[in-house]
């Protein structure tokens, strides 16, 4: 939907909040060894401008890192950052969901540590569930501004959408997008159980399973490529779609 056009199916009031003002946003940042933009995403994650009467709270996992970062995060804690260690390397479905536990917002937001995507569009994704439009709202990749990501992982990413499209009966230009807002209440709900990058089609699919459409807008995106950091394979695509079959089919 290059437009964010609404895709909330305004039939079924289970698709959106009754009250959708939102008093705390918990913004979850899983953490390997991102010692050398650790810094500066905190500093702008503090900055941000938020809606008028929204708080927020930002947790930090550090899955296990062995760069330095570990010893970073411990001075950078305060009233609105908290630090969750895991002793050892879990994957980031681990660290995401150990984030999710911690949570106490009314929703929940996931942002990475490496500098792809750009705190200042948390607004755009707050703006369709502060007007009572939804209930799960994701930043799209593929409708904004971007540096270009490379071929292969362009292809990889809307071949999972596409995938996603047929399996679920939807319209997503981007399910692997890292920015996913979600109503706290509704990840409760969702038995959560991935450990590695399948946690993305895992939480789409629970989503998709019932019945709840998603909302999409455009944010801006900087990738990475593998010698400044990125982490994800080929492998991991693999991963993702057997996700994707195995959840449309089980009950």
């Amino acid at each position: 939907m290059p437009d964010g056009t609404d895709t909330t199916d305004r039939t079924n009031p289970g698709d959106r909040p009754d009250e959708p003002a939102i008093r705390k946003l918990s913004v979850i940042v899983p953490v390997f060894n991102e010692r050398n933009t650790l810094v500066e995403i905190l500093r702008r994650m503090r900055q941000v401008e938020l809606p008028e009467g929204i708080d927020r709270e930002i947790i930090v996992i550090d899955d296990g890192s062995t760069d330095g970062t570990r010893e970073v995060l411990k001075q950078l804690g305060d009233s609105t950052v908290r630090i969750v260690m895991h002793p050892q390397n879990r994957g980031k479905g681990a660290a995401v969901r150990t984030g999710f536990e911690h949570a106490v917002g009314d929703y929940v937001l996931v942002q990475d540590a490496d500098l792809e995507y750009d705190p200042d569009d948390w607004p755009k994704l707050l703006n369709p569930v502060l007007r009572g439009r939804a209930r799960v709202v994701y930043g799209s990749r593929f409708t904004g501004e971007r540096r270009n990501m490379l071929f292969l992982h362009w292809v990889g990413n809307r071949f999972l959408s596409l995938t996603t499209n047929v399996l679920y009966n939807t319209t997503l230009s981007d399910m692997e997008t890292c920015y996913k807002l979600i109503d706290r209440k509704l990840i409760d709900e969702l038995d959560l159980r991935s450990d590695k990058f399948d946690i993305e089609p895992e939480i789409t699919a629970k989503i998709l399973k019932r019945k709840i459409r998603i909302y999409e807008v455009p944010i801006s995106y900087t990738g990475r490529e593998f010698d400044e950091g990125k982490k994800i394979t080929w492998r991991d695509g693999f991963a993702a779609l057997k996700t994707l079959v195995k959840y449309r089919f089980k009950d």
